[in-house]
């Protein structure tokens, strides 16, 4: 192809495109004064010659542009009437190439003369498109074939217009940045070239065939995912003449002949978008070209679809199959978090946190498609939506008119699923050129399950890699993984992770299982776990500290400190009442699972419920867990006490300075979902807990009854974005367990930090705590502007303290009151070098007395209580007080033992109410010759089977 044919193409296709672009501005001026009742007849008269102009025009050139007409000729959801009408020709009848020309290239191919080959050869073609034509033949010996010969010089003329779309998209990109089309170019430039090798489409028609198990037979034992579909066999290939076993079909297009044979379109169509949802999530290798000129449907009943052309597919890998599949049943549930693990597996990143926008494109892409007669309804929808979320981006970004349309809030496109979102949108115009209506979420969601469940079915007798590839540190590390073993082939692990340190050292780092139910992704050291009220030790750490450094005395009065929280008689309520659960307030918000369990999420209305919350009994008077109160009441006084944000204090004070960094939070950030477990339940556990009776130690409001109910809600609510976001300090901490390991050991040695845990990969620390989302170079630099505490980190998520500051003045940006008390130089934990030798979290050396509550702080706590000031007491069975400790409803865990400088923590996904992380104490203790913790003894003695065992579990 000359440089004179090259240009001569690029001048038409944007000559045409000018015209049509006036034409339509034109009537869009004309429109203003128009007769209203001709406006309709004037934009259908619009489209007819505009379609016209575009038929012709890809008519002529051939080529890329074919492709491209067929693709906009199933869009018959999204585009006018006259377009997909006109453009249907593109689908099987371009003008044919020379009879001549046909016959060189085969015998060229082939090596023989057509004469030798074939008894019978069709002069005419059954169906000319952009690459190739195709015609019926008779081999020698009788058996009928189809033959595709490719068209002389359609490489260069390919190639060519790959060039000039690129161009085009280049200049799209620049003059509007906010339709970026160089993922779907860029894949394209990658595998239309594959189209020109035959040889290659017959590789590809073979596999599809053996991953659908085509064959002509109706199989009454067909398996639950089977597709009823039909593939020609392939008799031979060259890389420009593929011979393939002649099927009798009718087209799909071919709307009389379907009657005639009384096809169910309907049924037809929902077969086809079966064999596409197998080929994408189960075998990870899809046809990329599903145009109505690619099917046939087979003459004889029960009249099944024959899938043609295999030129154009494309190799998904394992883990990108799953993230698809996670993606789609994302959108089926609603599930933002999974939505947005999925979109950082695949890749797909975004330059803002937005995931109410991602959730409703994501639904959108995935929703049910419409007949033609629809397709302005759908237009005008799609329309509305897309503005809709312009004025979110533009409000978070705070961004001007100019500047918003040049903002593209897509980062990263990854350029392996732009086939997979063109085969769904030409699936959906196919539905519309058929006119039925089909239900994706309902057809697809069978195969996307089962490519996360297949993996699942895998424990530990099945798959090697279980348990995740970490060094083994100890002889006690090696036996314990033995256990798991045994406990995931029982079915009582998920997912789990076990960290342990002793004398300062990592002795044990292992993490095993799935992060999931729906979530075949391993469990790593650095995943992270909801473990419910484990956060209260972290809590009541946060206030220790504050007493520790002059900010806090255990024996104030909280209304002294936070003066809203004095009414309705709690004006003799001391700190030291709410670390030892004394209040009176144990039942205090427990009303807000009836009313809405969701309002947990809103940090500042939760501070102002409990501020206005009556005690049941008086302070001190009785010890009764106080199983949701106890987070606000803690994260009052912590804002209250130290004028700062309770997520900034616990950046600053334990997350830093430990150097935990991304693996210890209360309420996420945006951007590590990715690596969150996701909960489920145990069932045999919560059918026995239902069954036992109440608890003294209890509230009314949380007894085994109420916590069997309760516990099933909890997976639903503790799963969700909001959830996860939120501060709820007794109950949503997210962390790892090396995180939470290590800040037990660094208790147990009464503050100081352990050194550096570099022993499993990634490191320790070594994920941003607050993740950036990347800078959108097309717009203009930011102004610089305050940002609140709330700005683009969800409900109640600050920015990293790195660059905050403290509240100077009375009031925070909501109008809370704070006092603000002046640092002195001890109780800065800014110290974040390599050495943590010199670093302590605490100077008391009466630390451990005062987490227990004994020796000088033993008139603070209530007498033979299991708490003490925050922390659960632990003891040997000799009733001798070894240590401390907080567990959460589930099993999640972190101890110490204070003689033998032991701290360990258990996280696990699959909520078991402890006996599994009672078996997993109790081995790592014996095998150390440490006290094992009296409850651990009685969970695993008496076993979990018992009623005594599981009446009283290892819950806070």
């Amino acid at each position: 192809m000359g440089w004179g044919n090259i240009y001569k193409r690029r001048v038409k296709v944007f000559a045409v495109a000018l015209i049509i672009y006036f034409d339509y501005k034109a009537l869009q001026q004309r429109e203003k004064w128009a007769n209203k009742l001709k406006i309709a007849s004037l934009w259908e008269k619009a489209h007819e010659r505009n379609a016209k102009r575009v038929l012709n025009l890809i008519v002529e050139l051939e080529g890329l542009w074919v492709k491209l007409g067929q693709y906009l000729s199933t869009r018959a959801d999204v585009l006018p009437e006259a377009y997909t009408h006109l453009l249907k020709q593109l689908q099987d009848s371009l003008p044919p190439r020379s009879l001549k020309e046909v016959c060189k290239t085969i015998e060229k191919e082939l090596g023989k003369t057509m004469d030798d080959l074939f008894l019978d050869f069709d002069k005419v073609p059954l169906a000319t498109a952009s690459i190739a034509q195709v015609h019926r033949a008779t081999f020698s010996d009788g058996q009928e074939v189809v033959v595709k010969v490719q068209h002389d010089g359609i490489k260069a003329v390919i190639l060519e217009d790959l060039k000039n779309a690129k161009s085009i998209v280049d200049w799209i990109a620049w003059a509007e940045p906010q339709y970026n089309f160089h993922p779907m170019i860029d894949e394209w430039c990658n595998e239309s070239p594959k189209e020109l090798d035959f040889n290659h489409e017959a590789e590809n028609t073979r596999k599809v065939s053996r991953n659908l198990h085509c064959n002509k037979r109706c199989d009454d034992s067909k398996p639950a995912n089977h597709v009823d579909v039909l593939i020609p066999e392939v008799i031979q290939s060259t890389e420009k003449v593929l011979i393939l076993e002649y099927m009798d079909g009718v087209r799909l297009n071919d709307s009389e002949s379907l009657q005639a044979l009384g096809v169910d379109k309907q049924k037809l169509v929902e077969e086809i978008t079966r064999a596409y949802a197998h080929q994408i999530y189960v075998d990870g290798f899809f046809n990329g070209d599903p145009h109505p000129g690619n099917f046939l449907v087979s003459k004889e009943p029960p009249h099944r679809p024959i899938l043609l052309d295999f030129g154009l597919t494309k190799l998904l890998s394992s883990s990108l199959k799953q993230a698809l599949a996670k993606m789609f049943l994302a959108a089926a549930e609603g599930d933002h978090v999974a939505l947005l693990a999925a979109f950082a597996e695949m890749g797909l990143k975004f330059r803002l946190d937005v995931p109410e926008q991602a959730m409703e494109v994501t639904s959108v892409f995935f929703r049910s498609s419409t007949p033609a007669n629809e397709a302005l309804e759908s237009m005008k929808m799609l329309s509305e939506q897309r503005l809709k979320n312009i004025k979110v981006i533009q409000e978070k970004m705070k961004l001007n008119e100019k500047e918003v349309k040049r903002f593209n809030p897509v980062d990263a496109f990854p350029s392996d699923i732009v086939i997979f979102g063109r085969v769904l949108n030409l699936l959906r115009g196919l539905s519309a050129t058929m006119n039925v209506r089909i239900v994706y979420i309902d057809i697809m969601r069978p195969f996307a399950e089962s490519v996360l469940q297949c993996n699942l079915n895998k424990g530990p007798a099945l798959n090697p890699r279980w348990i995740y590839d970490t060094p083994i540190h100890s002889d006690v590390e090696a036996k314990l993984r033995q256990l798991l073993v045994e406990l995931g082939n029982a079915e009582k692990i998920l997912g789990i992770q076990v960290c342990a340190y002793k004398d300062g050292e990592v002795i044990i780092d292992t993490a095993a299982g799935v992060l999931g139910k729906y979530d075949p992704r391993p469990v790593q050291p650095d995943s992270l776990f909801s473990v419910f009220s484990a956060t209260k030790g972290i809590c009541a750490g946060l206030v220790h500290w504050l007493v520790d450094n002059g900010k806090l005395k255990l024996e104030d009065n909280i209304a002294n400190i936070w003066p809203e929280f004095g009414s309705n008689g709690k004006d003799q309520i001391k700190v030291h009442h709410v670390l030892n659960h004394t209040s009176g307030l144990h039942s205090a918000m427990s009303d807000i699972n009836q009313e809405d369990p969701f309002l947990m999420t809103d940090w500042d209305e939760c501070l102002k419920r409990i501020a206005m919350s009556a005690p049941e009994t008086a302070p001190g008077h009785e010890q009764l867990y106080h199983y949701l109160s106890f987070g606000w009441l803690c994260g009052g006084i912590i804002e209250r006490a130290s004028g700062r944000r309770f997520q900034e204090l616990l950046e600053e004070v334990f997350v830093r300075p430990l150097k935990i960094d991304g693996e210890l939070y209360v309420g996420i950030p945006p951007g590590v979902e990715s690596r969150l477990a996701t909960l489920t339940i145990d069932m045999s556990d919560l059918t026995k807990l239902s069954n036992v009776g109440n608890r003294s130690d209890l509230p009314t409001t949380f007894q085994p009854q109420q916590m069997a109910q309760l516990a099933t809600t909890l997976p639903t609510i503790f799963n969700s974005l909001y959830a996860r976001r939120a501060i709820i300090p007794a109950a949503n901490g997210h962390c790892s367990a090396r995180a939470l390991a290590r800040y037990y050991a660094a208790l147990a040695e009464g503050g100081k930090v352990p050194p550096p845990h570099h022993s499993s990969m990634p490191t320790l620390g070594s994920h941003p705590h607050i993740p950036k989302f990347p800078s959108q170079q097309t717009v203009k630099k930011q102004k610089s502007r305050k940002r609140t505490g709330l700005d683009d980190h969800g409900p109640g998520q600050t920015q990293s303290s790195n660059s905050s500051t403290q509240i100077s003045s009375g009031h925070d940006d909501k109008g809370n009151v704070y006092i603000q008390i002046p640092s002195d130089n001890r109780c800065s934990i800014d110290d974040t070098s390599s050495d943590n030798r010199n670093i302590k979290l605490f100077h008391n050396p009466k630390l451990h007395d005062a987490f227990m509550g004994v020796g000088e702080y033993e008139n603070l706590t209530y007498p033979n209580g299991m708490f003490g000031l925050g922390f659960k007491r632990s003891y040997s069975t000799n009733e001798e007080l070894i240590g401390f400790g907080h567990s959460g409803i589930g099993g999640s865990t972190g101890l110490c033992n204070i003689e033998h400088k032991f701290a360990m923590a258990v996280t696990l996904n699959k909520m078991s109410f402890g006996t599994v992380t009672a078996k997993i104490i109790h081995l790592i203790c014996s095998e150390l010759n440490i006290p094992v913790p009296q409850e651990i003894s009685r969970l695993v003695e008496t076993g979990s089977t018992s009623q005594l065992g599981i009446g009283k579990p290892l819950i806070n």
